[in-house]
């Protein structure tokens, strides 16, 4: 697996604070593992730290796709 994330960045009182971040997944995996991947990234977000560190401050947003094997 691999992650690409982006962020968007706004000017606020002179200082950037960080708005949006969205992270793209991309999975190694045979094709048949569709289910498989919807379900994990369905519940992952309340698994991961930073994540559960960041959401309130800042709109996190994910997305993956397959590399088929």
């Amino acid at each position: 697996m691999t992650a690409q994330a982006r962020g968007e960045i706004e000017l606020e009182g002179g200082v950037l604070v960080i708005r949006r971040i969205h992270v793209e997944l991309r999975l190694r995996a045979p094709a048949d593992a569709r289910e498989t991947v919807e379900r994990v990234h369905g519940v992952f977000a309340r698994k991961c730290p930073v994540y559960v560190s960041l959401h309130r401050a800042i709109d996190i947003t994910t997305s993956w796709r397959i590399e088929v094997e």
